[in-house]
């Protein structure tokens, strides 16, 4: 792929693992820092969409086959290995132990000049070691021995959106106010947050060539699971946490608890549950004599918990799940980010052809609201607005400041309007008392020479209440939300050719 990578002047560095959590972020900080950039990826189609795609050479390359890895690593410099198997099966010590050999015997003959790796953080003592941490261990002591100058980076759990460790415990926290827990959660922990690990990742590029070590990194805080748990609550505005650790729940056990409660996939899950039981604090922390702590100090967890959820509730979140957001620093959602990554976001999507056009279609969608009705069963709505006003909301009294022309920060009824692209798009946010955040999107969209109007409400629940609430009223959006879809289609095909919209019809069911 030809791109803007070939017109810079730095050094070719090779990221492997580029559809991953670490790689898909590293490369724009690797770009921003004057580095030419290579992504070997099984499925380059994966990368189309990342905002940097048309910035880097993509080549297809898979790590357990050595012709393949050769002409990835031609001209490369430094080579990033953040690549794991965690979740390829009972076997992924032995599929990680190959694809290490083959890579680091690639890198040798190709001539590269330094590997950076990240890894896991080693336990102190000598007992038994969890499958997953004695991987990472192994594929770091493979590198090392490469002949090839190696730092190899040994972190915790990483502290981010998407990070797997980091969206089991956002679950964990999120769904269940009181737990009955392993006793894990008592396990010391020295997590560090994304942006910091990206930075280590990124200085390690420039490290002297006779550097060939592991570098142990963390942030600044040492905590317990519960104690990252419960901390993780009160940042995400959740009613404190009832933990009660107990000493029946095997590792397995632990693990098929967490995979009923998360998303996150059992053969994911499992043997991060079984590394819990191990502390992991930081040992040293040499890499500062080669890449200094910044002049602020290492972001702390509560700065990195905050980081993660910032985007909830501001204007991007309705975007943040459908990936059509541009992503502009670590803490940002991507697109190779998995499904089950963010957090709960419950999703009603309807779509139907109109028979008019965008622009009559349009005025029927600004027009929504007020003394002109929300075009489905009136009698919900009213009953949504008392009901509201019972527990302290505002309900519907606010009406709206024009009966057909709307601006960004207008009150709605018991909406607000958060984007108006006009002629396109009215995104609402929901300001009813509610145990979460939700918008309703209004679309007039042209396709196929035909007018596509598109409904979209999404729910960001907050904690178990908001889990119950969503379901308890799902059963109710194939008639409300079925209705306007209905209605709203129906009226701006009346509109259309009609006379001045000031005389236009009022629809409410």
């Amino acid at each position: 792929m030809a791109s803007e990578t070939e017109n810079a002047d730095g050094p070719l560095c090779l990221v492997t693992g580029a559809t991953g959590y670490i790689g898909g972020r590293l490369v724009p900080e690797l770009l921003a820092h004057g580095y030419r950039v290579r992504c070997a990826a099984r499925s380059p189609e994966r990368l189309r969409d990342q905002p940097w795609s048309s910035r880097v050479d993509v080549v297809r390359a898979d790590l357990t086959d050595a012709e393949s890895m050769r002409r990835a690593l031609e001209n490369v410099e430094v080579a990033y290995y953040l690549i794991h198997a965690l979740g390829s099966g009972r076997d992924f010590g032995e599929t990680d132990r190959r694809a290490a050999s083959v890579f680091a015997a690639a890198a040798k003959e190709a001539g590269v000049g330094r590997v950076v790796y990240l890894g896991g953080l080693a336990p102190s003592g000598d007992g038994e070691v969890s499958e997953h941490l004695r991987s990472r261990a192994e594929v770091g002591e493979i590198l090392l021995a490469s002949g090839v100058p190696t730092a190899a980076l040994r972190a915790a759990v990483v502290i981010g959106s998407g990070s797997v460790s980091f969206e089991m415990m956002r679950y964990l926290t999120e769904r269940l106010p009181v737990m009955v827990t392993p006793r894990w959660v008592r396990s010391r922990i020295q997590p560090i947050a994304v942006r910091d690990a990206l930075r280590y990742l990124v200085g390690c590029a420039a490290l002297p060539p006779g550097v060939n070590r592991s570098f142990d990194i963390g942030g600044p805080d040492v905590l317990t699971y519960e104690q990252m748990m419960r901390r993780y609550a009160a940042i995400a505005g959740l009613r404190p946490r009832r933990i009660r650790p107990v000493g029946v729940l095997s590792p397995r056990l632990s693990s098929l608890w967490v995979g009923l409660v998360t998303p996150v996939p059992g053969g994911i899950a499992r043997p991060l549950v079984d590394s819990l039981r191990h502390e992991v604090v930081c040992h040293e922390h040499d890499i500062a004599e080669y890449v200094p702590d910044p002049p602020e100090g290492l972001t702390g967890f509560d700065r990195a918990v905050q980081l993660a959820l910032k985007r909830i509730g501001s204007g991007d979140v309705a975007t943040r799940w459908s990936s059509a957001s541009v992503p502009g620093a670590a803490s940002d959602p991507l697109p190779t980010d998995p499904d089950w990554a963010g957090g709960s976001l419950y999703v009603d999507v309807r779509e139907s052809s109109v028979a008019a056009s965008r622009e009559a279609l349009w005025q029927v969608i600004e027009s929504i609201g007020g003394e002109n009705g929300w075009y489905s069963w009136p009698l919900a709505w009213t009953a949504r607005g008392l009901f509201d006003r019972l527990v302290g909301g505002v309900g519907l009294r606010r009406g709206r400041r024009d009966p057909y022309r709307l601006r960004i920060g207008d009150s709605l009824d018991f909406w607000r309007v958060e984007e108006l692209d006009p002629g396109h798009l009215l995104r609402l946010r929901a300001e009813m008392r509610l145990p979460g955040l939700a918008w309703l999107d209004l679309t007039a969209i042209e396709r196929d020479g035909r007018t596509w109007f598109r409904q979209r409400a999404l729910f960001h629940p907050r904690g178990l209440p908001g889990q119950f609430y969503w379901w308890g009223v799902r059963p109710f959006h194939g008639i409300i939300f079925g209705r306007m879809q209905r209605n709203i289609r129906r009226a701006a095909e009346a509109r259309e050719g009609c006379a001045p919209r000031s005389s236009a019809p009022t629809l409410g069911g």
